[in-house]
């Protein structure tokens, strides 16, 4: 039997094969002729989530301009699909041409959460990919991580060959044209290519640093091996998104997807500067796209799609400086045709009566808002700048409009928390009832069904509270009990997340490489999609961490001190240090800092390589 006739037979023994076959309207299959290089994309989740995945739809698109490099995409299979691929022998396969993984030039992967390291390196092992860059030859491709969990790779450190810092559009092309180069000129062999690729911004080459580490497990240095890499990677950005390359068209799924509608990018960066957010952080200095362009763009979608709706994403919508000028331009063609505009991320102290009219001109979804903590007090230690006031108006417009159907999000064990602060939760909640049933009954909707949804703290690089310790696991579940117990209201519901699944982001958000003794051991005895509630097995991981002798509470639960070297140092994300620290001794202090609109604060970030627009220095 031929692999297609194994792939075939397979195909019709799983659930939802569309995950699998390809030849999806939109694909890019270039001719062998036009092809130099081959670059494996991969997302470490199912095929309905990462075609999802805005960034990966863009760095394809990206790739695949790029002169004589073909990229194809890659997809973790489902637990059926993986059963059946290592019953009978069979490797991972790119999606355009069913072409072996392991037989590309460079394997690349978007990591986006911490837990999903396990589903990265088990793709490998489906490729026939050694799992450690050490045990791989010359004619193994490279292997390539990026997105968010780049900026702190090391418990990933061992397996990978290259992680890309910051904004992929012009680094991923220019990583692509060297090893091209090199090929060309007979100059390639991996260490040569490793030593070159170090040098060009925003390229981490793990193998290229020597960590030592104190008796107390502490890191005692970082030092570059070679005298011409850099101590510090920084962090690569675009600067004009209006002049970003952004695809006309998304590739159509042939079966349903988590996001099954058309996507813009409004911004990149935020002007607040909530200290657990590392998003916030990382992604600055704020840049942002003209209305013109979004509304092309996102007209050119529709054009190429028929999607009935369009998301505007960006880290804070109602931030953006143009939003008013925005809808009206979108609604000019949405409207006719009967598309949506979906707003996420609204900022409770910038959502009026304007902008929920305009929404509810087309068909919008529930209203979600962010206070965070149940507190004033520990709004200000988190620096969230919105008010108990805030959210009641807001909630009162979003009544007033018709909506009954309100979700809050909150986050436990911020530092500084009291058991004051958890039962403010319940008190917001109750009080956004109130709101409801104040108004006249005929402003109100049938019902209203306040959902508050609850979070645990942890911990990010390249935050203010890089350096906090977590709660414990028994402290998390501790104060999950008290707000079951506090939220009586008939009219609220409590959703919690997982404290377990918690803890173990947080080992791998503050790691060392020295993790990726436990990952292997992991990965050897089958874990994938810890992401999965199906899937996600804490004591397990329990068990792997004793057996290698790690203490995972050094990771998640030690509070770090202000001059330690941290596991991330060798990475600048434009932020500095010294911000941060500033921002951790306010945090104690429960002082606020004023968003980038009002004043500039020196945060750094506009040192690196673009201007930060909302930046009193730039006028």
């Amino acid at each position: 039997m031929t692999n297609e006739q194994k792939r075939a037979a397979v195909l019709r023994s799983v659930s939802k094969p569309g995950r699998y076959t390809g030849g999806e309207y939109g694909q890019i299959v270039k001719p062998d002729s036009e092809v130099r290089m081959r670059v494996a994309f991969c997302f470490p989740d199912t095929y309905e989530i990462g075609m999802s995945n805005l960034g990966m739809r863009i760095l394809y698109h990206v790739l695949n301009q790029t002169e004589g490099v073909a990229c194809e995409r890659v997809y973790a299979p489902w637990l059926d699909m993986d059963s059946e691929m290592q019953k009978r022998g069979l490797c991972l396969l790119t999606h355009e041409t069913a072409r072996p993984v392991g037989e590309c030039d460079i394997v690349a992967f978007t990591l986006q959460y911490e837990l999903c390291y396990t589903t990265a390196l088990h793709m490998m092992m489906l490729s026939n990919i050694p799992l450690y860059a050490k045990d791989r030859g010359e004619d193994a491709p490279i292997l390539l991580g990026g997105g968010p969990c780049a900026y702190n790779a090391e418990p990933l450190a061992d397996f990978f060959d290259i992680f890309s810092i910051g904004e992929g559009e012009e680094a991923l092309p220019e990583l692509c044209r060297l090893y091209m180069k090199m090929k060309r000129e007979g100059t390639y062999s991996k260490s040569a290519f490793l030593h070159e690729a170090a040098k060009l911004k925003g390229f981490y080459v793990p193998s290229l640093y020597e960590i030592s580490y104190h008796e107390d497990g502490t890191i005692s240095a970082i030092l570059p091996k070679y005298d011409d890499i850099p101590k510090k990677i920084k962090k690569r950005i675009v600067e004009d998104l209006d002049k970003a390359p952004f695809p006309e068209q998304f590739i159509l799924p042939y079966i349903e997807t988590v996001h099954d509608r058309s996507v813009i990018e409004v911004s990149r960066g935020c002007i607040r500067g909530c200290r657990f957010c590392q998003a916030g952080m990382v992604y600055r200095p704020i840049r942002e796209k003209s209305p013109d362009t979004l509304s092309r763009q996102a007209k050119c979608l529709y054009d190429h799609s028929g999607h009935d709706e369009v998301s505007m994403i960006t880290l804070s919508i109602s931030d953006y400086s143009a939003l008013g000028e925005l809808t009206d331009k979108l609604l000019e063609w949405a409207n006719p045709a009967h598309v949506g505009l979906s707003l996420p991320s609204l900022r409770i102290d910038s959502f009026g009566e304007q902008l929920m009219q305009k929404v509810s001109s087309v068909r919008a979804s529930g209203i979600t808002f962010a206070p965070e903590a149940g507190t004033q007090r520990l709004r200000d230690v988190i620096n969230k700048n919105v008010s108990e006031e805030d959210l009641m108006r807001s909630a009162e417009i979003a009544f007033r409009a018709g909506k009954g159907s309100v979700k809050l999000y909150f986050m436990q064990g911020l530092p500084t928390e009291t058991e004051e602060d958890l039962a403010g939760i319940a008190d917001l909640a109750n009080k956004v009832v109130d709101v409801y049933y104040s108004l006249p009954k005929s402003e109100r909707n049938r019902s209203v069904n306040v959902t508050v949804s609850v979070s645990c703290f942890v911990p990010k690089p390249f935050t203010a509270f890089q350096w906090e310790g977590q709660d414990t696991l028994g402290e998390m579940e501790k104060k999950q009990e008290f707000l079951r117990s506090v939220i009586r209201n008939k009219h609220v519901r409590f959703h919690w997340h997982d404290a377990r699944v918690s803890r173990l982001e947080a080992i791998f958000a503050k790691g060392d490489r020295r993790l990726s003794a436990v990952l292997a051991l992991a990965v050897e005895e089958g874990v994938c999609f810890d992401a999965w509630d199906e899937c996600f097995d804490f004591d397990a991981w329990m068990r792997r961490f004793e057996k290698v002798g790690i203490d995972p509470s050094f990771y998640a639960n030690r509070q770090m001190s202000k001059d330690e070297i941290l596991p991330w140092d060798m990475i600048e994300c434009g932020v500095s240090r010294e911000f941060l620290w500033r921002e951790r001794e306010k945090a104690y202090g429960e002082k606020t800092t004023p968003s980038c609109a009002e004043q500039c604060s020196g945060c750094g970030a506009s040192e690196c390589g673009g201007e930060l627009r909302w930046c009193p220095k730039r006028k």
